[in-house]
């Protein structure tokens, strides 16, 4: 069987999505989306019934926002994320969000085909937070192949 890995990511934002504060972010959210859909390795990402990807969470709390795709390999998401023009998104995060409980991103290995929902995407965070990387939710210190077996971390 073959394996695509699962992320999600949460933030919370600093102010209302249609707010002057944000109007930057929300600039670069469809540049970024191409971006990313663009990228080696790119699979799929969660989309609302509006087409949307940047979701509220779906208890209500209309500042957080939840993002979930899924990728071909680490490597892929890890280049997409780090080293492409939306490593430098990354950077200015501290501008458009307030510091959110960590971990706030969460990795899974799901079997080829594979789409998430947002509440499991929620769930596998909760389960990383809660008891720490495991092959069920992992981070991105601490890494896992689709056999369970943990991910030496590299030297740079």
């Amino acid at each position: 069987m073959d394996y695509e890995l699962a992320q999600v990511n949460v933030a919370r934002m600093r102010a209302p999505l249609g707010s002057p504060e944000l109007a930057s972010f929300v600039a670069a959210v469809d540049p970024v989306l191409r971006l990313a859909q663009d990228s080696d390795g790119f699979v799929w990402r969660h989309a609302d019934a509006h087409g949307h990807s940047v979701t509220v969470e779906p208890d209500g709390d209309t500042t957080m926002v939840v993002n979930v795709s899924v990728w071909r390999s680490y490597e892929a998401l890890h280049a997409f994320a780090y080293r492409s023009p939306h490593g430098a998104f990354i950077r200015r995060r501290a501008n458009w969000f307030v510091a959110t409980p960590q971990p706030s991103t969460a990795l899974w290995w799901v079997p080829s085909g594979t789409r998430p929902t947002v509440e499991e995407a929620l769930r596998r965070l909760a389960l990383l937070r809660r008891y720490g990387p495991s092959p069920r939710a992992f981070g991105l210190r601490r890494r896992y192949q689709p056999d369970g077996t943990s991910v030496r971390p590299t030297r740079r």
